[in-house]
C-alpha cells in the first residue's frame, strides 16, 4: 500500500497520484525514496527562501525544542518577542507590533478583521488576479478561479483590475499608461462602491501564484494615496514575496510605501515550522489598547516556529539574502529565461523580480491564447501537465500554475544550479511548443 493514498490532498481530484515521495533534502535539492535528487525550482510553494536543511534554522529549532517545545499564547515568551523584534526591525515604518498566526491565510483573515473593526465598515477590495488564501474570507478575496467553487458572494469582497500590461484590461501600451489607467479604474470602483462602506484594500505587493506580476512604478504609491484619501486601510499581502524573495525585505520596499497592515508567512522562517502573522501599524494598535481584540489562535507565536524565524532572519542578514536575490534575478534568471523566450514560441511572456519569475505559455503569441484554460478539465490542462512531467523526468521540481511555469528557487541557490535549472526548462518547453496552434 502507498501510504500517500491515505491522505486527503488539497486542490486536486482524490485518488492515486504519480508524484515522487520526497524524504530528504539539502540546499536547493530534495531527494525521493529511491534516492533520486531533484533541483527544487519551486522553493516548494515559494517558501524555502534559504533552501532545505539550513543549519542555522535547524539548530535554532533544536535548541528551542530542548528548552520548551510549546506554550499557550497568553504567556510571555522570550523567543516570540525576539522574533517579533527582528521582523519589525526590517519592516516599513510605523508597523510596530506583530500578531502571530500559523500561516498566510490566517494572517489575511485577521488583517481584514482588524480593518473592519478599526473602521466600522464592511467591504474589502481585492484584485481579480490574486490569491489570498483558502479560508472563508481569504478565498472570497482571492480573485483567480480558485475562488469560484467556494464563492457565496456574501463576504463583502469587491474585486477590481490591477495593472498587468501583457493582458491589459485598459488597452495600455506602456507601463506608464497601465499605471495611470489602473489607478483611475481603482478610484472609480471606490467611488461607485462608496468610500464610507470600504474598510480595507488587500493587495499582493507583487502578484504571486496568479501570474507573478510586479506593479509598474508609481502604482503602489498611488494605492497608498487613494487609501489615505478615502480612509481605507491598506493591507499589503506579503505572504509569498516577503523576506527577500523580490530582492528586498518586502515587496513594498521597492515603492517606498508603508501599509497600515501587512500579512506575512512562508519565507519568514523558510517554512520549516508553520508561521505567519500581521504587522500592525501604530494607529491600529492604539485602537485596541482601549478594547480587546476579539480573536485568537491556540498556536499563535509557537515557540518552535518563532525560533525558526529568529534563525532564518539572522541568517538572511549574515548571508545578504536580499542582495543575493536581486542579483539572482538580474544576472541569471532574468537573462536566462528571456533567452528561452527567444527560442520557444510557446513562451508568450517572461516576467519577474528577484527570485520569483514566470514563463507564461500560450498557443499563439499573436492572440495570446493561453496554453491551457483557467479552471480547465483534466483533458484541457494535459499540455501543462506534460511540461511538468518533462521537468520531473529531467530532475527538476517545477512550480506549474495555470498556463504558467513559475520559477522560484531558494534564494541561496548556486549560479551553477540556477543555470542547470534553466537548461532543463529549455528542454521541457519543447513539449509545450508541440501544442502550438
Amino acid at each position: 500500500m502507498n501510504l500517500d493514498d491515505l491522505v486527503f490532498h488539497p486542490w486536486v481530484v482524490q485518488g492515486p497520484r504519480e508524484v515522487p515521495t520526497l524524504i530528504g533534502g539539502s540546499g536547493s535539492h530534495v531527494v525521493d525514496v529511491d534516492g533520486r535528487r531533484y533541483l527544487d525550482f519551486s522553493s516548494q510553494l515559494v517558501f524555502t527562501n534559504l533552501g532545505h536543511q539550513h543549519p542555522r534554522i535547524v539548530a535554532a529549532i533544536k535548541e528551542q525544542a530542548d528548552r520548551l517545545c510549546t506554550l499557550a499564547p497568553g504567556h510571555a515568551s522570550d523567543v516570540r518577542g525576539e522574533a517579533a523584534g527582528l521582523i519589525i526591525e526590517v519592516a516599513p515604518e510605523h508597523l510596530g507590533h506583530v500578531l502571530f498566526t500559523t500561516g498566510g491565510t490566517e494572517a489575511i483573515e485577521h488583517a481584514v478583521r482588524m480593518a473592519r473593526l478599526f473602521t466600522g465598515r464592511p467591504k474589502v477590495l481585492a484584485a481579480y488576479r490574486s490569491y489570498h488564501g483558502s479560508t472563508t474570507t481569504s478565498i472570497h478575496l482571492t480573485g483567480d478561479p480558485r475562488r469560484w467553487a467556494s464563492d457565496t458572494g456574501t463576504a463583502g469582497a469587491v474585486h477590481f483590475f490591477g495593472p498587468f500590461l501583457y493582458r491589459s484590461a485598459f488597452g495600455s501600451s506602456t507601463p506608464e499608461e497601465e499605471c495611470e489607467r489602473a489607478l483611475a479604474h481603482l478610484e472609480q470602483v471606490i467611488l461607485l462602491e462608496g468610500p464610507s462602506t470600504i474598510a480595507g484594500l488587500v493587495l499582493e505587493s507583487v502578484v504571486g501564484s496568479s501570474g507573478v506580476i510586479a506593479p509598474p512604478s508609481g502604482y503602489l504609491r498611488g494605492v497608498r494615496e487613494l487609501c489615505d484619501r478615502h480612509g481605507i486601510v491598506y493591507i499589503a499581502d506579503e505572504v509569498m514575496v516577503g523576506f527577500c524573495r523580490t530582492g528586498a525585505w518586502f515587496g513594498v520596499d521597492h515603492a517606498g510605501v508603508a501599509p497600515d497592515l501587512m500579512a506575512f508567512a512562508k519565507g519568514v522562517n523558510s517554512g520549516y515550522v508553520p508561521l505567519g502573522g500581521v504587522l500592525v501599524s501604530d494607529k491600529i494598535y492604539d485602537a485596541f489598547t482601549k478594547r480587546p481584540y476579539p480573536a485568537g489562535m491556540t498556536y499563535s507565536g509557537h515557540p518552535l516556529a518563532c525560533a525558526a524565524a529568529v534563525g532564518a532572519i539572522n541568517a538572511m542578514h549574515e548571508e545578504g539574502t536580499a542582495a543575493a536575490a536581486a542579483r539572482l534575478g538580474a544576472d541569471i534568471l532574468g537573462p536566462g529565461l528571456r533567452e528561452l523566450a527567444g527560442k520557444h514560441p510557446s513562451v508568450g511572456d517572461v516576467r519577474g523580480i528577484g527570485g520569483l519569475w514566470s514563463l507564461e505559455l500560450v498557443r499563439n503569441r499573436h492572440t495570446k491564447e493561453p496554453l491551457v484554460p483557467a479552471g480547465g478539465t483534466a483533458v484541457e490542462i494535459a499540455p501543462i501537465i506534460a511540461v511538468a512531467r518533462a521537468c520531473l523526468d529531467r530532475g527538476l521540481l517545477p512550480l506549474v500554475q495555470g498556463n504558467r511555469v513559475n520559477v522560484a528557487p531558494p534564494l541561496n541557490v548556486t549560479d551553477a544550479d540556477a543555470a542547470a535549472g534553466v537548461a532543463i526548462l529549455d528542454e521541457a518547453l519543447s513539449v509545450a511548443d508541440a501544442y502550438l496552434s
